[in-house]
């Protein structure tokens, strides 16, 4: 780590989609965050007013678009962009934890946008130099800039996290939850030395999964479920369902950006998870945080990965750390 090597020509501010993240982040660089109003006018159009000097710094917004106001959120971060750079800012880097509209990241049929593609445009038009973000929900959606794009992990958190407690490698398995995110649990899988098995399942129906097989051998085994993203949780709790029955001992669950759309919560809560591990890149307010959800901070990893672009120093080393 690299410690608090800040200056003066570097700003923090935040948008109102997680301010608290934005504030461990600003502590742990030892700064505060930026003096800006985000209101609405009376109309419902967002109204940004920068209330001290940017000409010349180096700025960095903390914003993740994603609900309860996805778009508010969006168009908070396009419009604070916007006024950086005709105030002048040297350069503009968008921290944006969780990354919105990433789901649609192709055609899956005629006449469907490729939101995430548009986004990524918008973002570049509106100022930003530079895009920092943590597990897209597919990785090629970087190719979707034509800025520079920091991709960070979220695996070695929730890893470290479950290396805490202390289980015997042997008696762990990772679960990717499908096909997709095989490669994503592999990178757990080696981070905590185990094997890992894969859910065969299909979709017959947007936001309804159902398991179809087992890929690997999970009796009598610990088991750590790995995803992006957890929704309504339907595939999450029907996946562990599955492992139950080809008789995994018991079962935990990781995954970067808790959304927990209803029936999320009660879902979880009616499940045989044991514990569900996510982290803040989404703030959890009162009425979705549950006794079996775990939230870990990305604020260090952000805010080390603030430095170093600061500093002009590797990226990459922070994966190897």
């Amino acid at each position: 780590m690299l410690g608090n090597k800040t200056g003066d020509d570097m700003k923090i501010f935040s948008g109102n989609a997680n301010p608290d993240l934005a504030r461990e982040i600003a502590a742990y660089l030892g700064t505060q965050v930026g003096d800006a109003v985000i209101n609405r006018f009376n109309n419902g159009e967002v109204q940004v007013m920068i209330n001290e000097s940017v000409r010349g710094k180096d700025v960095f917004v903390i914003q993740p678009t994603c609900g309860p106001s996805v778009n508010d959120n969006v168009m908070e971060l396009l419009i604070m962009c916007d006024a950086f750079k005709r105030a002048s800012a040297r350069h503009i880097t968008a921290v944006v934890p969780f990354y919105g509209y990433a789901r649609q990241d192709r055609k899956a049929r005629g006449r469907e946008p490729i939101t995430a593609k548009l986004m990524a445009d918008l973002m570049a038009v509106s100022g930003i130099t530079r895009v920092v973000t943590i597990d897209l929900h597919a990785a090629q959606i970087q190719g979707f800039f034509d800025i520079p794009v920091d991709h960070m992990p979220g695996g070695p958190i929730l890893a470290d996290y479950i290396k805490e407690k202390g289980f015997s490698h042997e008696d762990m398995i990772v679960v990717s939850p499908d096909l997709g995110g095989v490669s994503r649990a592999r990178k757990i899988a080696t981070r905590l030395n185990c094997g890992i098995a894969i859910i065969d399942k299909r979709r017959p129906e947007p936001g309804v999964a159902e398991v179809m097989n087992l890929i690997g051998d999970v009796k009598d085994k610990i088991c750590i479920m790995v995803d992006d993203i957890v929704d309504t949780a339907g595939s999450l709790t029907e996946g562990a369902k599955a492992l139950e029955k080809f008789g995994a001992k018991e079962i935990y669950a990781c995954c970067t950006h808790p959304i927990l759309t209803d029936p999320a919560l009660s879902r979880i809560a009616k499940s045989n998870i044991k514990e569900l591990i996510v982290t803040n890149t989404i703030p959890l307010p009162p009425n979705k945080k549950h006794p079996k959800i775990t939230q870990l901070s990305v604020a260090p990893i952000l805010a080390e990965t603030i430095l170093r672009i600061y500093n002009q120093l590797s990226i990459s080393q922070l994966f190897e750390e």
